[in-house]
């Protein structure tokens, strides 16, 4: 019984592996992966994606042009959702904010190789914090913390819209804006900028790019707000791509970029009008050095925050993270061409 029960599995497991050839066999082949020809274009939408799209397309027509490859663009008004784009493979290249652009090269395998620059001349921005344009409130005012005030905010993942504000205003101060403010709404820039112009909020962050920008356009919002905060100088934004982006494809791409709107050309002169419209004045090369302030700034929040909880262990943590990062943008001083951030 056990020698045809032996037999019987033998000829069984035969068979099915016969079967499983003959299928392998009729199944169609992987085709053998060409070079890319395609490339995704992540753009971060600080107002609503139809602008975007609307400034955007002529830039990555000018791209397709150049390169010879096909520019697909992928907006988005979510931080997060560009991080996670690149992780997965599903973008290659973007524009990014600093703090997310960080967060792509810590979680996504990207790099930067390309950084904006302004087209007034002046290197860098700030954040702000603003409000209607009679409103009497101040910084003060909105430390006070008792809840009868309506806030705005950026992404999580925002530098001006976020990041600068906890560093420099709430984390220095012990506070948090959850527990400050009535309610606390997050929304890009420019949906902050209208809804302080309009009273729908009392006080919102913000940057100094996005009110530049409403007021060449003739926006009337940008007379119906004041300035009553703002940080110090924050680097411009960095373009980052895949690490892993074939190198024939990075070179391509790199040459776009730095060649873009230089020169006095007709096409240049179209170019830096194209440009303007998104407040970018042309691109300067760029490596993660780039990043190295919105790092520090990071380590700044988190110094406040251990500080804050007195865990003396938490505290050396973070004090020491903070120093290692000051040491890296100190060796690399002169190099990210940014002032770094005061203490």
């Amino acid at each position: 019984m056990l020698g045809r029960s032996s037999a019987m599995i033998r000829r069984s497991l035969f068979t099915a592996a016969i079967a499983t050839l003959a299928l392998s066999a009729c199944a169609p082949k992987p085709a053998d992966k060409g070079p890319k020809d395609t490339v995704v274009f992540s753009i971060l939408s600080t107002e609503s994606a139809q602008n975007m799209e609307g400034y955007w397309t002529p830039i990555l027509a000018d791209m397709e042009k150049q390169t010879g490859l096909k520019v697909k663009p992928f907006f988005s008004s979510n931080y997060s959702s560009l991080i996670v784009a690149m992780g997965a493979g599903q973008t290659d290249l973007g524009w990014f904010s600093n703090q997310s652009g960080l967060e792509a090269v810590r979680r996504s395998g990207g790099e930067v190789f390309a950084r904006t620059f302004d087209p007034s001349g002046t290197d860098g921005y700030k954040s702000v914090i603003i409000v209607p344009a009679g409103s009497r409130l101040t910084v003060e005012d909105l430390l006070k913390c008792d809840k009868s005030l309506n806030f705005g905010i950026g992404d999580k993942k925002s530098t001006s819209g976020t990041l600068a504000p906890m560093t420099y205003v709430f984390i220095p101060a012990g506070k948090k804006p959850e527990t400050c403010f009535k309610t606390v709404l997050s929304a890009n820039h420019q949906a902050n900028l209208f809804a302080v112009a309009n009273g729908k909020l009392d006080a919102a962050t913000n940057n100094t790019t996005a009110i530049n920008l409403s007021a060449a356009r003739g926006e009337a919002v940008a007379g119906k707000i004041k300035v009553i905060w703002e940080s110090p100088n924050l680097p411009e934004d960095p373009l980052v791509w895949r690490k892993d982006l074939d190198p024939v494809v990075k070179e391509k791409i790199r040459q776009f970029f730095l060649t873009y709107a230089q020169g006095d050309s007709p096409a240049a002169v179209q170019q830096r009008a194209n440009l303007k419209k998104l407040s970018i004045g042309g691109f300067k090369p760029a490596d993660d050095t780039h990043l190295l302030v919105v790092r520090e700034m990071e380590a700044l929040e988190q110094f406040g925050l251990a500080r804050e909880s007195g865990d003396a262990a938490k505290i050396a943590e973070t004090q020491k993270i903070l120093d290692g990062v000051k040491a890296e943008r100190l060796a690399a001083d002169g190099k990210a061409g940014v002032a770094a951030p005061a203490n």
